[in-house]
């Protein structure tokens, strides 16, 4: 999967659903490192929070230090 069609699945949960997580996005829709999407996501202007939480991981139950992406309400400038 290229990093444009990586951005857009991102963008399109986030609008969905206003959240996604580091866990959520790997499992789920098979971005591995959505911290760089998410990068260049703001630097095109689009307003996403980060909140540090600690998750299960769902194998082995081990917890993780996961990133929460949260898309603002607003778009930023450039």
């Amino acid at each position: 999967m290229t990093a444009s069609t990586q951005r857009m699945t991102i963008m399109c949960h986030l609008q969905r659903f206003r959240t996604l997580n580091t866990l959520e996005s790997r499992e789920i829709l098979d971005v591995l490192h959505p911290a760089a999407r998410v990068m260049e996501l703001r630097r095109s202007g689009i307003k996403i929070d980060t909140v540090w939480t600690f998750e299960a991981a769902h194998i082995g139950g081990r917890r993780h230090r996961v990133a929460c992406y949260i898309l603002g309400d607003e778009e930023v400038q450039p």
